[in-house]
């Protein structure tokens, strides 16, 4: 399945049809052992990822690209397969040969976003970024990429423009847009609208990503599809390297490759699309002002992901917990200073009952949510439903 359904599109047309030699010189003249030079793509007549770049057609640098690509392993330790990948951009950005591969790394099923930069007549990888959505790269429409003047971005032929944070025009240029500033660790909007083509008949006015800042870490892939805007509102106020940590919502649950935790590869937590928040309601602790309590939720490749945040009413800095798998009972650590908690929340019903330890405080208690101090050991809750009793454990961590 492609990113394309989750893009609300109807694919009329299968995007792999190979381009011929007249639609895209470059790609019909590479040797055989080179990559491609733009990607063999089509939507109807309209090539989606034609080369780019004022070396795009310099053989000498579409070697040299091949042979860092080719040397290149996954922190898997996986290598890219040439056939199947292709030089999307090619040429000087800011006076420096830069080049853009989409990779394809069948061991993961992953597809990569490979940023290089050239001296002296070889490239070195500079960048890499996994794109966990099922699918493959080239089926975005806009791709990050980092610079020494600043973010920018490399749009699909499909894009008729590009607008970048409060909603202003980006120059594009060849496929890749002029630099904007984009905050380390704030999220900000990045909307293309997209032209009409088979695939998409009406066109697309509106294509939301979220940007999550320039402190995004490779290989974790900074772009996130935002369709209906929730995103943008869900992360307001919130500091995205929090979230990207390893006790923050989006980095806290490593990524497992067999049987090992694999620490160098994305998260599994690590999101790519529906970002939502919704309110749980106000808690108040010791007698002090109420404090918004939300739950984040987001899609992964490997399912949805929840996480808690506490907004104090003071203004003050955020606190988010970890992610926990979507599940009847949620359970969350959220550590507070000085006072750190666990959450329990669950979709309540007239046959749903929670049950906690004897002794337990409760310092919220309302139909689907309990909120209790983290206790000093490993302690057991259930959530009773007619068919089934659900059991999670918590351990300190703060302590």
């Amino acid at each position: 399945m492609t990113p394309g359904r989750r893009h609300g599109r109807v694919l009329t047309v299968l995007l792999t049809a190979l381009l011929t030699a007249t639609a895209c010189g470059p790609v019909a003249e590479r040797a055989p052992r080179d990559l491609r030079v733009g990607y063999d793509s089509l939507d109807g007549t309209l090539a989606v990822w034609p080369p780019r770049g004022d070396l795009a057609g310099d053989a000498a640098a579409t070697a040299a690209v091949t042979r860092a690509v080719r040397d290149w392993r996954s922190p898997a330790d996986d290598r890219a397969h040439l056939p199947s990948s292709g030089i999307l951009f090619s040429g000087r950005v800011d006076g420096a040969p830069v080049a853009l591969v989409a990779a394809d790394v069948p061991g993961e099923s992953a597809s990569w976003l490979l940023q290089l930069t050239g001296d002296g007549g070889r490239y070195a990888i500079a960048r890499a970024t996994e794109y966990t959505d099922p699918g493959y790269l080239v089926y975005s429409d806009v791709l990050p990429v980092q610079t020494a003047g600043g973010r920018r971005y490399l749009v699909s032929a499909r894009v008729q423009q590009l607008l970048g944070p409060q909603g202003r025009a980006l120059t594009v240029a060849d496929g890749l847009s002029a630099p904007v500033d984009v905050p380390a660790c704030t999220a900000v909007a990045v909307t293309a609208t997209l032209r009409a083509t088979e695939s998409l008949p009406r066109g697309r006015a509106a294509d939301r990503l979220l940007d999550l800042g320039t402190g995004t870490t490779d290989p974790r892939y900074p772009l996130v599809r935002d369709e209906s805007g929730a995103g943008r509102r869900a992360l307001t106020g919130l500091d995205t390297c929090v979230l990207a940590g390893e006790r923050g919502p989006f980095g806290s649950i490593p990524r497992r490759i067999g049987d090992r935790d694999a620490p160098k590869s994305v998260p599994t937590s690590w999101p790519m699309a529906k970002l939502s928040v919704r309110s749980l309601g106000e808690v108040a602790l010791g007698g002090g002002e109420p404090a918004e309590l939300q739950q984040l939720s987001w899609d992964t490749d490997a399912g949805t992901m929840t996480a808690v945040v506490y907004r104090p009413a003071d203004g003050s800095t955020p606190v988010v917990s970890p992610a926990d798998r979507a599940t009847p009972l949620q359970t969350y650590q959220l550590p507070v200073p000085g006072q750190p908690l666990v959450v329990l929340s669950w979709r309540a019903t007239r046959d749903s009952s929670l049950s906690v330890p004897p002794g337990t405080p409760l310092l919220v208690e309302r139909p689907g949510l309990v909120v209790v101090p983290e206790p000093a050991r490993t302690q057991t809750y259930s959530l009773a439903n007619t068919d089934k009793t659900h059991y999670r454990s918590v351990t300190p961590r703060s302590r």
